[in-house]
């Protein structure tokens, strides 16, 4: 380790903080994020949502959660929100009264088709390439999994 990485390691200072860092680029990227989702009537989580949605079809509330990494009490208001603007329809699963299936309605198909502009709008507009993109992604995904290990452990 070099003597910056020793002083960083157990460094103060908030911009040597990676948990900052990762705050500012999310609270950024969400900030570039919002005019393109204002277009669309949605806010940056119901967007999350409809994407699994788009990609899976219907699906679990529980499945909903697990694709978006969020606890079912998050999870629950942002459909409530979703159902009331027409793009989701929630029913309770034939075969198991507890669990509560999640589909796009055609509203919410519709817009699909002027969603599909956004990551592209997005990427002109952090003036990001493709494998740029990609190699972000896969750090973070990367990060994303040993951090989530390391709370696991200390569990």
């Amino acid at each position: 380790m070099t003597s910056h990485q020793d002083s960083a390691a157990g460094s103060l200072l908030l911009d040597e903080q990676l948990c900052f860092a990762l705050y500012a680029a999310q609270r950024a990227v969400t900030a570039a994020y919002r005019p393109l989702l204002d277009d669309l009537g949605l806010t940056y989580p119901q967007y999350l949502v409809l994407l699994v949605l788009w990609e899976r079809g219907e699906t679990t509330v529980k499945e909903l959660a697990g694709a978006l990494r969020l606890d079912y009490g998050t999870v629950s208001p942002l459909l409530k929100r979703l159902e009331s603007a027409g793009l989701v329809r929630r029913e309770r699963a034939a075969g198991d009264e507890r669990s509560v299936l999640v589909a796009c309605t055609g509203r919410a198909e519709e817009l699909r088709e002027r969603a599909a502009r956004v990551p592209g709008a997005l990427l002109a507009a952090t003036e990001l390439d493709g494998p740029e993109v990609a190699r972000l992604r896969e750090e973070l995904w990367r990060l994303a999994d040993k951090a989530q290990s390391a709370a696991d452990r200390a569990r």
